[in-house]
């Protein structure tokens, strides 16, 4: 679907859906306080997506994801690996901050996911998918821990889906946990050249399989 999309429709499409995230009554997070609800923001064609787990203070006093301090790392550590936030789409499992910060509840999650966040996938197509914390995790590596499986990506749907710990998380103990974040970090430019590799091996081998051409006599 998305091949068929021009830059312009995808964008209208992504936008239509922001618009909807921001009128959404669909469950009670919209009325628990909710100043503005954060669809997400960043490039409509980016290789690579983020998706957090909730917003937070900040982000609902903006609009915007990953305005507070967890975002001041991960714009460091965009930087680190030669990315800005214009380059990538920064989301998160619910548009609307928990109160309190809570954390978001099973019913919660699937409303705002089947609404909105497997729909901008869709329509994004990125070619890695970068889960931040265990909520997000869940989605793609479901059962497994955080601390077992962080920086281990795995190949599904056509991409590459990295679990790495979340910025929050790292903040409140730097000295183990940054420089394991680092580490995972590294791996993103080196998924995206590995879809690439990826996708030549398999137009090289469906190239291959394709029967010669019988030649005539006449």
């Amino acid at each position: 679907m998305t091949e068929t999309l021009t830059v312009e429709q995808r964008r209208a499409a992504l936008e239509g859906i922001a618009a909807e995230v921001r009128a959404c009554t669909r469950c009670p997070l919209h009325a628990a306080g909710r100043t503005n609800a954060v669809p997400g923001a960043g490039s409509y064609t980016a290789e690579v997506m983020f998706i957090g787990e909730g917003p937070g203070f900040n982000e609902d006093r903006q609009g915007l994801p990953f305005v507070g301090q967890s975002g001041k790392l991960l714009d460091e550590l965009l930087s680190m690996i030669g990315m800005r936030r214009s380059q990538v789409f920064i989301t998160n499992v619910v548009k609307c901050r928990p109160p309190e910060n809570r954390d978001p509840l099973p019913d919660e999650i699937t409303i705002c996911t089947q609404a909105y966040l497997y729909r901008q996938i869709e329509l994004i197509a990125p070619k890695v998918i970068v889960t931040l914390g265990r909520f997000s995790m869940g989605l793609f590596f479901p059962n497994a821990k955080i601390t077992q499986i962080h920086g281990r990506e795995k190949w599904e749907n056509g991409r590459a889906y990295l679990p790495l710990y979340h910025p929050a998380a790292v903040l409140r103990n730097m000295e183990t946990l940054k420089p394991q974040m680092e580490a995972d970090f590294r791996k993103i430019p080196q998924l995206v050249a590995q879809w690439a590799s990826r996708q030549s091996s398999t137009t090289a081998a469906s190239a291959s399989a394709e029967p010669p051409e019988q030649l005539t006599l006449f």
